[in-house]
């Protein structure tokens, strides 16, 4: 894979743009921004997704599968992380010594002149940035945004705004979060991931302490969560504003309901607020209370911010239903972290009633797989009535020896509770077969396991 240089100095102006990976929920949204802002973009995807086509139909002309031709006359190359080294694209890029940036590197041009709220976390980014978007414009607001799903209430993950501020999910997997000038720093929470990147938990730390000592504003930061606590313990000269479950917590979340769309009370300075969410998730009770913590620390009325957060109908790929046949719904989630599984899967038993809850788990990365096999199994072995491994999703890491699926389910302490099938449909097959009237079927990962949604779908309309 390629290691983007973080440090190279931004060109003054990128001219016409190519995007190796253009359909990448990150990479769509910085597309479109730099087409509404006049530029001519180009791209190329390995897929013809729903991205690709909207993308074209906004103007960008999208090439399916990679080619040094489809490079063209570009001034620029936008690439990610995830790209190898032998990418055609990417190698006449070189060549021809045009600049080449990292997406948080073109993202970081297109704001640098505006007052940017920066939400990062491990878990908790999409849906808390959907929540601040979505209430910013309620509350009369612009806001641009570039969020890593698309929010329901819009139909879309990026836009230009009128206002001078900018909602940005800011991604701490590379450590490219802290490229940006954030005003206003939101910490979900730190909980250890991409240690393939930072290599342990200290050094994650270490990153989120200079994004939010660089938060030239405030930083708002979870009350609850132990790494967010180790972080917040090391910050000087920084006004901090805490949500979470914890007495001391300046917005303190209270009276939690999650059987359905969850309803809750903020208690915030002194008063008590009901609030009905219309999404489901004892998590997402706290996300909105930290949402709530940049808005009212901007200014907004207390009981406005309320009525504005209950207006938010959820980001795609989070809990998003796809289809109910023969009285079984499926649902997809993003969830590819053991406590991200857990939020899901807990969500999903809360509105389940009597019926069982069947996950489909796509590891994503060999070396989180090789790391928390055993934490993963725990959580599904747990939460879900019958899980449905898949293989190992690499994006951008090598294959490692030894290193599949079979690593999850082999930890379950009953194996009757859980099946490896590598091959996708006959992972669906197995799912159709146990599913019966009343059950959820949920699909977990970062990855492309969304793909065995239709091959599900179909399989459980089959005459059994």
């Amino acid at each position: 894979m390629i290691k983007p240089d973080l440090d190279q100095p931004l060109p003054d102006e990128l001219g016409s743009v190519h995007f190796v990976g253009i359909g990448g929920s990150g990479m769509s949204g910085i597309a479109r921004l730099l087409l509404e802002a006049g530029h001519r973009v180009t791209g190329s995807d390995l897929r013809d997704t729903d991205a690709v086509r909207e993308l074209r139909d906004a103007g960008a002309t999208v090439h399916i599968g990679h080619d040094a031709a489809h490079v063209g006359d570009a001034d620029t190359l936008i690439v990610t992380g995830a790209l190898w080294q032998d990418n055609p694209e990417y190698q006449r890029a070189l060549a021809e010594g045009l600049p080449v940036l990292h997406r948080s590197q073109a993202l970081h041009w297109l704001i640098r002149s505006h007052r940017l709220i920066s939400v990062a976390g491990a878990h908790g980014k999409t849906t808390s940035t959907g929540m601040i978007v979505t209430a910013l414009r309620e509350l009369g607001t612009d806001p641009g945004f570039v969020n890593g799903g698309v929010i329901a209430g819009y139909g879309r993950s990026s836009a230009y705004g009128a206002d001078d501020l900018f909602v940005v999910e800011a991604d701490e997997s590379d450590g490219s979060f802290l490229l940006y000038d954030t005003a206003i720093a939101l910490i979900t929470n730190v909980d250890a991931d991409h240690l393939d990147h930072y290599g342990d938990q200290a050094a994650f730390e270490d990153a989120f302490v200079a994004f939010a000592q660089n938060a030239s504003e405030f930083v708002v930061a979870s009350s609850d969560d132990p790494g967010t606590l180790a972080v917040t313990a090391r910050l000087t000269d920084t006004k901090l504003v805490t949500f979470g479950h914890a007495e001391t917590a300046d917005v303190q979340v209270r009276e939690v309901v999650a059987d359905g769309p969850v309803s809750f009370v903020i208690r915030y300075d002194g008063a008590d607020l009901p609030l009905r969410l219309a999404v489901p998730g004892a998590h997402n009770a706290v996300n909105a209370a930290g949402a709530f913590a940049v808005l009212a620390t901007l200014g907004f009325e207390p009981e406005r911010i309320v009525r504005a957060l209950e207006v938010f109908s959820g980001t795609g790929r989070r809990f998003e239903l796809h289809g109910e046949v023969r009285g079984v719904r499926v649902f997809d989630d993003y969830a590819h972290h053991p406590t991200e599984v857990e939020a899901a899967l807990s969500t999903a038993r809360s509105v389940i009633g009597s019926g069982r809850v069947i996950a489909i788990h796509q590891p994503h990365l060999y070396s989180r797989t090789r790391m928390m096999a055993g934490e993963f199994a725990e959580v599904y072995e747990r939460l879900a009535d019958h899980t449905v491994v898949l293989d190992v999703y690499g994006a951008r890491e090598d294959p490692e020896p030894g290193v599949t699926g079979a690593l999850v389910a082999d930890r379950f302490a009953d194996p009757a509770r859980v099946d490896f099938i590598p091959d996708s449909q006959a992972a669906a097959d197995r799912v159709a077969e146990i599913a019966r009237d009343g059950d959820l079927v949920m699909t977990l990962s970062c990855g492309d396991v969304y793909r065995i949604i239709p091959q599900v779908l179909d399989a459980l309309g089959a005459e059994r």
